[in-house]
């Protein structure tokens, strides 16, 4: 560990023994932890018998304490910053302590670790080649549409975090912006006891939601499956298996094959595969 360092440190999302042998490391080694909210981060810190000085730095003190741990870095010591949960400033606070550390000239060392996008992502079965993350949607009901509606023909997996009390009216939303049949992916409980995974149809995630007031607690990631190409905007790499699987098969299960594998329209695959005949 380096002395006048800002480390940047994921802590679990869930399962405690996600937090890696380095992270806990850095966190027992260094002056200063930095926290979203310190009563949560000691509990962390506790159950690991970490006992660095610890200080809050949220989106309403975040300018403040930037220059108060700047000092603190230029004068030597070493601090770490955490979040409530994951990994820092994914939808959390802290790009304003980094981008003053760098333009100070002070060593920032990022440490790999929990990310709830990433990992919901992983596990959702949409196409993870190209992806958007769009941390949270606003809270007024048009600007959320806004943001909704320029997904109606993004081709690529967009991911969201999303409250607890907003989940259901979300998912409405994206019923009417992108219509019924978008595919959606909700991840809830990330590696915790009751960690939850439901793919479907807005109406269906709707009804899953509404079936039990337990299913809508809980911090959720939802993704939304991107819309479906043009016919004559078929990723390459497509028309190129559909090309290979129709020297075996024939094309209609060729194109069955690739359209779930890259979640397209089978008929656009299909028309594809009669124009290379």
């Amino acid at each position: 560990m380096t002395a006048a360092t800002l480390y940047i440190v994921p802590t679990p999302i869930g399962n405690l023994q996600d937090i890696t042998q380095r992270a806990i490391d850095v966190l027992g080694a260094v002056d200063w932890i930095a926290a979203e909210d310190t009563r949560h981060s000691q509990k962390l810190l506790q159950h690991f018998s970490i006992q660095a000085k610890t200080l809050s730095l949220h989106d309403h003190n975040e300018e403040k304490r930037t220059q108060m741990l700047c000092n603190k870095l230029l004068g030597g010591e070493a601090v770490a910053l955490i979040s409530d949960a994951g990994t820092p400033l994914i939808s959390d606070p802290g790009f304003v302590l980094v981008r003053a550390c760098r333009a100070a000239g002070i060593n920032v060392v990022a440490l790999p670790g929990p990310c709830a996008a990433i990992t919901a992502l992983s596990a959702s079965g949409l196409a993870t080649d190209r992806f958007i993350f769009e941390g949270f949607l606003p809270v007024k009901n048009q600007a959320r549409m806004n943001v909704l509606a320029t997904l109606l023909d993004r081709t690529c997996t967009s991911v969201f975090y999303e409250a607890p009390r907003r989940i259901l009216d979300t998912v409405n939303d994206i019923k009417t912006a992108l219509g019924p049949d978008r595919h959606l992916v909700l991840a809830k409980e990330l590696t915790k006891t009751f960690e939850t995974y439901v793919s479907d149809t807005p109406d269906g995630i709707i009804a899953w939601l509404e079936a039990d007031a337990v299913h809508q607690k809980g911090e959720f990631v939802l993704m939304v499956a991107g819309a479906p190409p043009a016919s004559d905007e078929l990723p390459s790499e497509a028309m190129a298996l559909l090309k290979r699987l129709k020297q075996d098969l024939p094309l209609k299960k060729a194109a069955a094959i690739v359209a779930d594998h890259y979640q397209l329209k089978k008929n656009a695959l299909y028309q594809a595969g009669l124009a290379l005949e």
